[in-house]
């Protein structure tokens, strides 16, 4: 079944969620020092992906269009709005922020890597499951150590997991068909570089170095595509 791995990394947030909200009585400088190592590798995973750029252009050109994209849309505050909507249906001692920011942070770090996409890409073009496994069981545990900071909102994440990956792996299925190996591969490479550098801001954030709007610019997701389109013409 296509979508066997994208279920199962869905499973493993979800039981990672559930089990991070029985440690929520952690003392606080216990889960500060946590979420800093955690913001840590975060960064780190990010600049790994980051220095896989093979054309800097691309890169920086998908940035710039997806930031313009992102403010006029204002991804950021309808992102925060329905993370409060989310949060305002469920009974929770956190209040609404806090479930949002949980919600919020959880869907990028999740949502916004190369394992999310070569492991989609997988199982929908090879029928191979293993790199979203792979990512299932660091996706729980960071879930785990998510939700014991931010509460349940990072059990909201999964739905975005779901669509994205799901999404992808069906297209997938069908990709081959409408696009050569090469241009394929390069993308890839881009677009693994593009989200590299997204995960970086979600550390920095994580970190509390600066406040940086991710949710602006995710739009750059997309855009990498036509930008590496367009180098590829030229």
């Amino acid at each position: 079944m296509a979508l066997f791995g994208t279920l199962v990394n869905g499973g493993l947030i979800i039981v990672g969620s559930l089990l991070g909200l029985l440690f929520t009585k952690i003392p606080e400088r216990y889960k500060e020092t946590v979420m800093h190592g955690i913001g840590l590798a975060v960064v780190l995973i990010g600049l790994q992906m980051a220095f896989s750029t093979q054309v800097i252009i691309v890169v920086l050109l998908s940035l710039l269009s997806g930031a313009i994209i992102g403010e006029l849309l204002d991804v950021e505050r309808k992102l925060n709005l329905f993370g409060n909507w989310v949060g305002s249906k469920f009974k929770t001692s956190a209040s609404n922020d806090s479930f949002s920011q949980g919600f919020v942070t959880a869907s990028l770090i999740f949502v916004v890597g190369a394992m999310a996409i070569i492991g989609a890409l997988d199982s929908g073009i090879r029928g191979d499951h293993e790199v979203l496994i792979t990512k299932g069981i660091l996706d729980g545990f960071t879930a785990l150590v998510l939700t014991t900071t931010l509460g349940i909102g990072v059990l909201l994440s999964v739905i975005p997991v779901l669509l994205y990956q799901g999404s992808i792996t069906l297209l997938a299925t069908q990709i081959e068909r409408w696009i050569p190996d090469a241009f394929l591969n390069g993308l890839i490479v881009e677009l693994t570089a593009v989200g590299g550098l997204l995960i970086v801001a979600i550390g920095l954030n994580m970190l509390k170095v600066v406040q940086i709007r991710i949710g602006n610019l995710l739009p750059s997701i997309v855009t990498v595509g036509l930008v590496y389109y367009i180098y590829h013409l030229i």
